[in-house]
C-alpha cells in the first residue's frame, strides 16, 4: 500500500510564506530593548528575522495584555477563540496598541 503525499506534519514553521513576509526593515536596537508595563494592550506581530523569543505561528495577529515580564521577555495573556492562552515572548514580536 502506498501513501499518497507527505504524512508527515509541516513542522514549526510550516506553511507560512505569507504570514511571516518581511515588511519592515531590520530589527534594531530599539526594538529589543523596547519596555512594556504592565496591564498594556499589545499585538503579537512575529519578526521572522529575530529568532529569540520567537512565538508559535498560530499566535501571529492575535491581541492581548500584558500580564508580567519574565526575564527580558513578556508573558501576554490573550483569548483564542473563547480560550485564554499565555505567550512568552521578546519585545520584538510585539507591537503596542494605543
Amino acid at each position: 500500500m502506498k501513501i499518497q503525499g507527505n504524512p508527515r506534519k509541516p513542522g514549526k514553521r510550516g506553511r507560512t510564506r505569507r504570514k511571516f513576509k518581511k515588511t519592515t526593515p531590520k530589527v534594531s536596537v530599539n526594538d529589543i530593548m523596547t519596555e512594556f508595563s504592565l496591564g498594556d494592550k499589545v499585538c503579537v506581530v512575529i519578526d521572522s528575522s529575530y529568532h529569540s523569543g520567537l512565538p508559535d505561528k498560530s499566535f501571529h495577529g492575535l491581541t492581548g495584555i500584558v500580564s508580567k515580564k519574565r526575564g527580558q521577555a513578556y508573558e501576554v495573556s490573550l483569548l483564542k477563540g473563547r480560550q485564554a492562552l499565555t505567550v512568552v515572548t521578546t519585545p520584538v514580536h510585539l507591537k503596542k496598541l494605543v
